[in-house]
C-alpha cells in the first residue's frame, strides 16, 4: 500500500523514522482494536508497576490471596487508596488517549481492551471499550455484590479515619499510595451498608483471573479485527499477552508501541520505541490522511 511521508515524525529526531514507517504500513487501510496498558496513562500523572524504573521504585501490589484473608492486608490497601484516590480520580486523558479516540470516531478502531482501571479512554471519549481488570470507579461487597461508588466510599473513609484527609504520601499506581506501617495503625475500614460484608475495589487484584465473559468478550473483538495495536503494555502478565498469542495464530498483524521490552516483541509485525503521547497523534494523522 501507498503510505503518505512521515512530515510529522521526522520533525521530532528521536523518534526512529524507520520503525515509525513500519508501524504506519501494517496498520494503514486496516481496522484496529487497540490493547491498551499503563504506558498510556503514566503521561496523565498514573505510575506504573513495571515501566523502567518500575521494580525498584514501587511496593509490591496488593495480592488477591491476601486481600481475601488478612485483614492487616485490607486495612492496608484502604489506608493506602484513602490517600492516592483523589489523585488518581482527578487524573486526565493525554494526547495519546485523545488519538485512540479520535480513530474511533473515524471507524479505524473498532474497540479497546484496556488493562488499565482508570477509565481515562471513555473520559477521553472512546465508546467501546473492555475493562479487561475492572474499574476502580466502583466497589464491590464480597458477600452480597452490592456496587457503591468509589467516591461515596472516600466520604466513608475519611468520616472514620479523619486525619488521612491531610495525609500526605507519594502516589502509587492504580489509585495507591506508599504510607509508612505505622500510620497504618488503627485504620478503620467501612464495611457493606447492604450486609456489613467486605468490600473490594470492583478490579481484578493480582492473583486474580479475570471474569471468563469479558475475556470472551475481548476476545470476539479481536477475531473481527485486522490488526492489533499494543499501547503501552510490558506484557509481562498473560491477560494481555494472551491477545497477542491469539492474533498471532489468527493471522492478525501485530504492532506494538511501548518504552521497553516486551514479552511480545517476538510476534510483532512492527515495533516503536517512545512516548504514547508523542508517537500516537502522530500515527493518527498518518492513517488519517491529515496534514
Amino acid at each position: 500500500m501507498d503510505v503518505p511521508a512521515a512530515n510529522s515524525a521526522s520533525a521530532d529526531e528521536s523518534v526512529d523514522i524507520s520503525g515509525f514507517e513500519r508501524v504506519v504500513r501494517v496498520l494503514v487501510g486496516r481496522k484496529m482494536v487497540v490493547l491498551s496498558g499503563a504506558g498510556i496513562s503514566t503521561e496523565s500523572g498514573i505510575p506504573d508497576y513495571r515501566g523502567p524504573d518500575g521494580p525498584h521504585r514501587r511496593t509490591p501490589p496488593v495480592q488477591y490471596r491476601d486481600f481475601v484473608n488478612l485483614d492487616s492486608t485490607r486495612a492496608r490497601y484502604w489506608a493506602r487508596s484513602a490517600v492516592g484516590w483523589p489523585h488518581f480520580m482527578h487524573a486526565r486523558p493525554n494526547s495519546a488517549h485523545i488519538a485512540v479516540s479520535r480513530l474511533e470516531t473515524k471507524g479505524l478502531v473498532t474497540g479497546i481492551i484496556t488493562q488499565n482501571v482508570d477509565q481515562l479512554h471513555q473520559k477521553a471519549g472512546s465508546r467501546r471499550v473492555i475493562e479487561l481488570h475492572g474499574a476502580l470507579a466502583e466497589v464491590i461487597c464480597m458477600n452480597c455484590g452490592r456496587l457503591e461508588p468509589r467516591v461515596a466510599l472516600q466520604e466513608r473513609l475519611l468520616a472514620l479515619n479523619p486525619r488521612w484527609e491531610s495525609a500526605a504520601a507519594s502516589v502509587a499506581p492504580d489509585g495507591d499510595a506508599d504510607l509508612p506501617e505505622e500510620l497504618i495503625e488503627g485504620f478503620r475500614v467501612p464495611v457493606c451498608l447492604a450486609c456489613a460484608g467486605t468490600l473490594k475495589p470492583n478490579v481484578v487484584l493480582f492473583g486474580e483471573n479475570v471474569p471468563r465473559e469479558r475475556a470472551d468478550e475481548a476476545f470476539s473483538l479481536l477475531d473481527a479485527a485486522e490488526a492489533l495495536l499494543v499501547a503501552g503494555s510490558s506484557l509481562a502478565v498473560y491477560s494481555g499477552l494472551r491477545f497477542v498469542d491469539g492474533a498471532s495464530r489468527r493471522g492478525i498483524p501485530v504492532v506494538i508501541i511501548n518504552i521497553g521490552s516486551t514479552r511480545g516483541d517476538a510476534l510483532a509485525a512492527a515495533r516503536l520505541e517512545g512516548r504514547l503521547g508523542a508517537l500516537l497523534p502522530r500515527i493518527a494523522e498518518r492513517l488519517l490522511g491529515s496534514p
